[in-house]
């Protein structure tokens, strides 16, 4: 299994609207992907490591995928131009992206 993690840095002063992005932007982003996106998580980062931290991200989520094929199949450049361009609907952050291979489950 393929895990796409999308981080936001908790960045003072940033804008990044929680609600449009759990209510417009994760839905059209599993329907842009299909059938390919297995299921996604999002998360609203609350507090660091330490006693009254800020957290390190203001939000996450996780998309699953079952292969890096199918990941790669349904996130060609039309998929990424809408995805990427609903970006500015929600925040001013650029996001940090990892891709890793889910060795435990």
């Amino acid at each position: 299994m393929i895990k796409l993690s999308v981080m936001y840095p908790n960045t003072p002063g940033a804008r990044f609207d929680h609600d449009y992005y759990r209510e417009k932007h994760m839905p059209l982003v599993q329907a842009t992907l299909g059938e390919s996106c297995k299921h996604y998580t999002v998360e609203k980062g609350v507090a660091g490591a330490g006693p009254g931290a800020p957290p390190t991200y203001v939000a996450t989520c996780d998309i699953f995928f079952d292969s890096m094929e199918a990941f790669e199949d349904s996130f060609g450049p039309s998929e990424q131009q809408t995805i990427m361009g609903d970006i500015p609907n929600y925040t001013d952050l650029s996001p940090v992206i990892q891709i890793s291979e889910v060795v435990v489950h």
